[in-house]
C-alpha cells in the first residue's frame, strides 16, 4: 500500500465492518462463535466508532483496528490495547494490516500512551509474525487457554514502547 487510507470509523460504516467481521471470522485468531445473521449492532456503549480506524482504498471500508483502554484503571491509562484486527480477503497482501498496526500506535501515541499491548493466538503465526517485525515482543504466554476446533491454544500476550 503506497499512501495510507486509514481514517476514523463513522457511524454509517457499521455495516460494512459487520460484513467484515463475517467474511474473515475463523478459529485462527477468533474465539467467539462465528457472528449469524441478524449480526448485533457492531457499535455499542463498549465499541464506538472512536475507539476505531478504518482502512478504507476509496470504495469504503476494507479493514478496521479497534483501539481501546486494557482496563478502566487509572494506573494503567497509559496503555493502549489493540483489541481488534481484521482485514478483507480482498485486501489482504496490500500492506493493509500494517497500516492499520502502525495508525493504531500513532494514535495511541496522540493520546499520550506510552505503550501498547495485545493478545493473539499462539497458532496464528502470520499475526505474530506482523507483531514482531513491529516491535511487539511476547511478553507471556497462557497456554492452552483455548480450546478450539478441538485443540488447545495458546494465547499470547505481546506488547511494545511507544517511546522512540
Amino acid at each position: 500500500m503506497t499512501s495510507s487510507p486509514i481514517r476514523p470509523a463513522r457511524p454509517d460504516d457499521a455495516e460494512a465492518l459487520s460484513l467484515i467481521d463475517y467474511t474473515t471470522w475463523s478459529t485462527l485468531h477468533a474465539v467467539v462463535p462465528r457472528p449469524q445473521p441478524p449480526f448485533d449492532p457492531f457499535f455499542d456503549a463498549d465499541h464506538r466508532p472512536e475507539n476505531y480506524l478504518v482502512a478504507d482504498l476509496g470504495d469504503g471500508p476494507v479493514g478496521y483496528v479497534r483501539l481501546g483502554l486494557p482496563t478502566r484503571l487509572a494506573c494503567n491509562g497509559h496503555v493502549r490495547q489493540i483489541q481488534g484486527l481484521a482485514v478483507a480477503e480482498s485486501a489482504r497482501g496490500r500492506g493493509v494490516a500494517r497500516a492499520l498496526l502502525r495508525a493504531a500506535c500513532a494514535e495511541a501515541r496522540r493520546q499520550g500512551a506510552t505503550r501498547v499491548t495485545l493478545r493473539v493466538l499462539g497458532h496464528n503465526a502470520p499475526a505474530r509474525a506482523l507483531y514482531a517485525s513491529e516491535g511487539f515482543a511476547v511478553e507471556g504466554v497462557l497456554p492452552g487457554e483455548f480450546l478450539l476446533d478441538e485443540a488447545y491454544v495458546d494465547d499470547v500476550f505481546m506488547g511494545r514502547p511507544l517511546t522512540g
